[in-house]
């Protein structure tokens, strides 16, 4: 396909210059406009949307062409351009940008049927300088998505639904009770034994008012915060552990004292990410601990975090 322009950059002439290359080379489709000032000429109508997907409306003699989305960014230490990077959308690890990614492209393969979507083009196969958001590093040696899934889901192989069973849940459909405090707090705050009898207690998530993501149940207006709440947990080789999280900005979270999960940055939609193996042998039968510190530097904050188990659904 031939693509004349993109985004508006640089646009002019676009009906006549269509008609141009269908002339020069009437052997490929031609895309007039990919993601904005679409007019009405060319082969396909193509819209932009991060993360998405979407679909523009197909016509009678035009195809419907999703021509960016996606952009999920993870930058991975010693595998970047610079320091400095960024993604339209952050994720924390590499099993978490695979969820993301399955997640995207099971709505995109559904738009195939109910919006009568041709053709998708995820955002992108690799770094790109300050770009984190390829599914390879900047050098190419790291595959940031689990590739035996990338694959499958790629293929139109969506996996089955998951058996969800709630350990400890996000407060996103219903407030849940945390220990928090937004004073420094003893060094041990984050074991199980630490008592946190004098702290407040209230119903996350956690935050200010209009945060992107946030669900505001008890405000939070200082720089820090820290939070407490138990949970029991029942051993089961089956089940996978899962941990449920939206954060503006830095977070960090522990189970019975062992760091699980540290991410940067913010994100402003519910990310999930399977425990670590450090994690899984942090959680023991019956009470377990839930510890959480989120700093905020600038703009909006919001902190909320659960736990799950997963068993994968019949195929």
């Amino acid at each position: 396909m031939w693509v004349l322009f993109n985004e508006s950059q640089g646009q002019h002439d676009t009906e006549s210059l269509v008609a141009a290359v269908r002339e020069l080379d009437p052997s490929r489709l031609i895309n007039n406009a990919s993601g904005d000032s679409d007019k009405n000429c060319g082969d396909v109508i193509d819209m932009h949307t991060y993360p998405g997907p979407g679909s523009p409306k197909p016509e009678e003699k035009r195809a419907a062409v999703l021509g960016e989305f996606g952009g999920l960014g993870l930058g991975l230490n010693g595998h970047r351009w610079a320091d400095q990077n960024w993604g339209y959308k952050g994720t924390a690890s590499i099993d978490a940008l695979t969820r993301a990614y399955e997640k995207l492209l099971a709505k995109a393969w559904g738009l195939k049927d109910t919006a009568g979507l041709s053709a998708i083009i995820y955002t992108q196969i690799t770094d790109l300088e300050t770009e984190c958001n390829g599914l390879l590093t900047y050098d190419r040696a790291v595959n940031k998505v689990i590739p035996e899934r990338a694959l499958a889901v790629n293929t139109g192989k969506l996996p089955p639904a998951p058996v969800v069973n709630e350990i400890s849940p996000t407060s996103q459909k219903k407030g849940v009770t945390w220990r928090y405090t937004m004073e420094q707090p003893a060094a041990d705050w984050l074991k199980p034994e630490f008592n946190d009898a004098a702290w407040k207690e209230g119903p996350g998530g956690f935050g200010t008012k209009d945060t992107p993501g946030g669900v505001i149940r008890t405000e939070w207006n200082t720089k820090e915060i820290w939070l407490r709440r138990e949970f029991d947990w029942k051993a089961d080789k089956e089940a996978k552990p899962v941990l449920s999280f939206c954060h503006d900005e830095d977070l960090e979270v522990y189970i019975n004292g062992v760091q699980v999960c540290k991410a940067g940055g913010f994100i402003s939609e519910y990310e999930e990410t399977a425990l670590t193996p450090e994690g899984i042998a942090a959680l023991k039968p019956g009470k377990n601990v839930l510890a959480v510190h989120c700093r905020q530097t600038t703009g909006g904050q919001y902190v909320d975090v659960g736990i799950f188990t997963e068993v994968a659904g019949n195929k």
